[in-house]
């Protein structure tokens, strides 16, 4: 497929963003887990699968569990450790789950977009669905879901993963879930993972281009899949094999079966091994803590600095520091404290906190760094106000010289698959005439003594993957699946499509009014 233009009319126009706004990390849109087991605890295997992959959403989480008979679901907004507790766990009863961890990319944090997205179908099944992704084709299947007339009159949900749910149970009512999801996933355009069950049978796709990594594994009494390899390792189960581009799988009494929806186009997510997977996992064959570590090596030989100590910011650029210390012979220190405990808050800083910017989550070691000329180490600049309140911090903490080297190129691009990004006006590095003209550009901005990415070739080769089995469309502009207008998509588009819709407002795509009677609301 061709490499399209972004469908947007500002990414010719730098706009250096407001360095003194509060700046979230490039989020990843979920995390998914599902596992068969009969006679095991399926609901506290995947409480801890969704612990493991906590990292990959941190806006809502839920379980599904079914038993033979029924389906039941159990979701709030929150950390997994704030939804669920060991009384709820224990009323979950089952030999199949789905767990589902979520930012959002499409539809609003709300509770009727948390997952898993339950749903019925015509023959009275329940069917429970986990999507990590995002499609780019959400207006096309909702104009889909709408005139099949499967809307229900319940307030709120708005996500692609939902209308996937709704077609997904409408396509079973007169064949099986299987073949109703055969038919389904090839109309779906976009990256997405699906982890999903009915009352016996667990499945798993991927699409054609493996964006988002997926992965089967092997437990004693069962089977397990689950976005990265190390939930796989928390709930002891041993890794089978990545999930195939284009592959749907059916677990149940008879064992594995798998089947081609499309053939494979694999375009793994690069950012996948710089920054939104658990070190500790392993993507189509490479631990992403060796390729973070070669990152930092190959930094080192392509971007020297003159520095007496080699510092990361914590987390994210510790393996990558670790190899820029190694290759550059500069001593390797910790500079930088993180308090672990701060996460995703629903509890909004007040001025004068918001001040206080970066040291809520970051405190500099003034004996470590007075004097001293660092070499700080990160994984990627977006917006770049982050850097630059770490950096004066640094200074203030007595640095004689800060040296920021990235173990990334610099991200110039929106990702439509599954990564929320700013938008591209507020791209500190989009839109620059020249690479020599950027770089110095983001360097005065940040207020760092000299800066240096990571060039895109050789992040590849850390990898030890091709450069055509990779998506680094947030680098180079180069989309492998095709976008729509501008006007089809975006994190609201659903929500955009209900207040435009001439008449009534749209009803959201849910089940029937009864379907809810499967989902328990805290």
């Amino acid at each position: 497929m061709s490499d399209p233009a972004v469908p947007s009319s500002d990414l010719s126009t730098p706009v250096v963003p407001d360095l003194d706004e509060p700046e979230n990390e490039p989020r990843e849109e979920c995390g998914v887990f599902g596992v068969w087991a009969p006679g095991e605890d399926v609901a506290k295997l995947t409480y801890y699968g969704l612990y493991a992959l906590q990292h990959r959403g941190q806006e809502a989480a839920g379980i599904s569990v079914g038993d033979g008979s029924q389906v039941i679901v159990f979701k709030d907004l929150g950390l997994v450790s704030q939804v669920f507790d060991e009384q709820t766990l224990a009323s979950m009863h089952g030999h199949i789950a789905v767990g589902h961890c979520r930012y959002s990319t499409t539809g609003s944090t709300s509770w009727e977009n948390s997952q898993p997205i339950f749903r019925h179908t015509a023959a009275g099944n329940g069917v429970a669905l986990g999507h990590n992704g995002n499609l780019v084709n959400t207006a096309e299947l909702a104009e889909r879901a709408r005139e099949l007339g499967i809307y229900g009159r319940n307030e709120g949900a708005t996500s692609d993963s939902d209308v996937v749910g709704a077609l997904l149970a409408h396509g079973a009512a007169d064949k099986t879930l299987e073949q109703a999801a055969l038919d389904l996933l090839p109309t779906l355009r976009g990256a997405f993972c699906l982890t999903f069950q009915d009352e016996n049978t667990l499945y798993a796709a991927r699409d054609p281009y493996g964006i988002r990594p997926l992965c089967l594994g092997r437990l004693d009494r069962g089977w397990v899949v689950a976005s990265e390899t190390a939930a796989l390792d928390i709930v002891g189960a041993s890794f089978v094999r990545d999930i195939e581009p284009g592959e749907l799988l059916a677990i149940d009494a008879d064992g594995v079966r798998s089947s081609r929806f499309a053939e494979p186009t694999p375009k793994g997510c690069i950012f996948e091994y710089v920054y939104l997977a658990r070190p500790d996992s392993v993507i189509n064959g490479r631990s992403v803590h060796s390729a973070r570590v070669d990152i930092g090596r190959r930094l080192a030989r392509e971007a020297p600095a003159d520095g007496d100590l080699v510092i990361p910011v914590p987390e994210s650029g510790t393996p990558a520091a670790v190899g820029y210390a190694q290759e550059s012979g500069i001593p390797y220190g910790q500079g930088l404290m993180k308090n672990a405990y701060v996460g995703r808050t629903f509890i909004q800083p007040s001025q004068t906190i918001r001040q206080l910017g970066i040291r809520l989550k970051l405190n500099p070691l003034k004996e470590v760094i007075r004097g001293r000329k660092l070499v700080v180490v990160d994984d990627s600049i977006v917006r770049g106000n982050t850097q630059r309140a770490l950096i004066r911090m640094l200074r203030e903490a007595g640095a004689a010289e800060v040296h920021v080297r990235i173990a990334s190129a610099p991200v110039r691009w929106p990702c439509f698959y599954g990564i929320d990004f700013a938008s591209p006006a507020e791209l500190i590095a989009n839109g620059m005439e020249s690479e020599e003209a950027m770089v110095d550009g983001v360097r005065q901005a940040i207020g760092a003594d000299s800066l240096a990415y990571l060039g895109v070739d050789e992040m590849v080769a850390a990898t030890q993957q091709s450069a055509e089995a990779l998506c680094a469309a947030c680098f180079d502009g180069h989309y492998p699946i095709e976008l729509p207008k501008e006007t089809s998509m975006g994190k609201a588009v659903l929500e955009t499509m209900r207040k435009n819709a001439s008449g009534d407002v749209l009803d959201p795509l849910v089940a029937e009014n009864d379907n809810v009677s499967a989902v328990m609301r805290p």
